[in-house]
């Protein structure tokens, strides 16, 4: 368990644990400023959310934050030095697994004390946040066939359907010139199945081409997809072609809008939440205010019922062991370092990518040195609570409490993956300040800092910055994004949403071989 009770604030820094050979700047610092509390002057100019070495931290010695070790001292650090990768170095050490040592079984609300929200229950008794129609196409030969059928339902042509959320294309640049069997196109269906089952979707049209290697019917055999009044199919070859299978295409959407019109929202449990959690465009103080603060909602839901999926499989790397520890079985942590290890030894081998150590140059200037400090605090949005399973990508979640999805760190492919499993609902962190959205859930973005937060005030929903001002404690702010989830699932509008953010980030995850 990362151990975060320890932080103090101090003056213009923050001392994250007292066997840290670190403090984190909070505010720019000055050469020969003196660093409140640790007896040391600044030997630097610091810039806020970077790290200043409180004692001499020798060559070779490890380098602690929240007492986990992000690297190694390149070089002797004097004190007062600030450290970052021109004088940090990457290397791999051994971690200690300790597989469910630590686990502890959440304590749950009582059934009738839970939290809730109002959700829109199908009438298979799944609850959606919203209520689109969704056109995905099997390939990318069909993909400007399935937007121009999307954008012909304007606010104005769906203003008879109120209770529709809008109407949107799923599109994507995969579906030929791949292989034909196998885990690559077993992910893509699985991702497009996991859509065509979304409750956030009261209907579906799905368009072929005719020719493709992801052939239709082959789709829809092996995910088990069943033609009806909410599926719909169509191929562009059989249809007669583009304008006839737009033409087409709109006819059929028009077919599906009155029932889903038909819906209504009515009082459900948190439980039926199933939270996507992301972070993007990291920064300093990632792993301070807003990943700890998402943490503690999580928590929350957690104890209220509902579900929560951390992913980013290269953005655990590094500290997977305090999440093996929490697992609730070995069998769950060994599924966890099954996955790492098939992205260190056999998907990444030799290549450029953060998993082997090299994190984004938004993340280095943000102060992120390596993936291991980045993984830090990408892995406190879980929370504390017990690990109850590990998913490949796009698999459905059936299982309630805190969860693992195995998805790369890019953001729209990591989402993806997880609203295919089911997430109704986004929870995003961003220092940097990513500007993301993901139809057909909402997406909520949390700010790490005040600055960036009064900069980007349009696209940013909660500003975890106020941890760092003082006027907000962790705990208040784990509130205050639990209850933002609650709202925000009833209807209200995201603030991605609001900028009509979401149509473009279906990513399928290509892991496969093109040819």
């Amino acid at each position: 368990m990362i151990e975060t009770s320890e932080k103090c604030v101090t003056g213009s820094i923050i001392r994250l644990h007292s066997n840290d050979n670190i403090v984190v700047a909070r505010v720019d610092i000055a050469i020969g400023a003196a660093i409140e509390g640790e007896g040391i002057v600044s030997r630097s100019q610091v810039t806020a959310g970077y790290k200043i070495a409180t004692t001499r931290i020798l060559k070779g010695e490890p380098i602690r934050k929240y007492n986990v070790v992000i690297g190694f001292a390149e070089v002797d650090i004097d004190a007062g030095t600030m450290v970052h990768n021109h004088n940090m170095a990457f290397r791999e050490f051994e971690r200690d697994y300790a597989h469910a040592s630590e686990y502890r079984e959440v304590t749950l609300i009582e059934e009738a004390q839970r939290a809730t929200f109002q959700g829109i229950v199908r009438n298979d008794g799944r609850v959606a946040t919203r209520n689109y129609i969704g056109i995905l196409s099997t390939v990318n030969c069909s993909a400007t066939v399935v937007r121009k059928i999307a954008e012909w339902f304007t606010p104005e042509r769906l203003a008879d359907f109120p209770n529709v959320d809008g109407v949107v294309a799923f599109s994507h640049s995969l579906g030929c010139g791949m292989e034909m069997t196998g885990e690559p196109m077993a992910l893509l269906r699985r991702t497009m199945a996991g859509y065509s089952r979304h409750p956030n979707l009261a209907g579906v049209l799905v368009v072929g081409l005719g020719c493709e290697r992801n052939q239709l019917r082959g789709l829809m055999e092996d995910e088990q997809l069943q033609s009806g009044p909410t599926l719909h199919t169509l191929v562009m070859q059989e249809t007669g072609g583009t304008r006839k299978t737009i033409e087409a295409g709109v006819a059929a959407v028009m077919a599906m809008l009155p029932d889903a019109n038909q819906v209504s929202r009515s009082t459900v449990s948190a439980s039926h939440l199933v939270v996507g959690l992301q972070c993007g465009g990291s920064d300093g103080f990632s792993s301070i205010t807003a990943n700890p603060a998402l943490g503690a909602a999580v928590d929350l839901l957690v104890r209220h019922g509902g579900t929560a999926i951390l992913s980013e499989t290269p953005e655990i790397y590094g500290v997977e062991h305090t999440l093996t520890r929490r697992a609730v079985s070995r069998e769950v942590g060994e599924k966890l370092v099954a996955r790492v290890r098939w992205w260190k030894e056999e998907y990444s081998v030799g290549r450029d990518v953060q998993i082997n150590g090299n994190v984004s140059p938004g993340n280095q200037v943000g102060g992120l040195a390596n993936i291991f400090e980045k993984s830090l605090g990408s892995s406190m949005k879980g929370g504390t609570g017990p690990l109850m399973e590990v998913y490949r990508y796009a698999e459905p979640v059936t299982t309630k409490g805190f969860v693992f999805m195995d998805t790369p760190g890019y953001d729209p492919v990591s989402a993806t993956g997880q609203i295919a499993g089911g997430a109704n609902l986004i929870a995003f962190t961003t220092g940097r300040g990513s500007m993301f959205g993901a139809k057909p859930v909402p997406s909520i973005k949390l700010a790490t800092n005040t600055p960036m937060f009064n900069r980007l005030e349009e696209d940013m929903d909660i500003n975890c910055g106020e941890i760092l001002d003082g006027t907000c404690t962790l705990q208040e702010m784990g509130r205050r994004i639990f209850d933002l989830m609650l709202v925000t699932a009833s209807g209200a509008a995201s603030k991605s949403e609001l900028l009509g953010l979401g149509d473009n980030e279906f990513v399928p995850w290509q892991i496969g071989i093109m040819s």
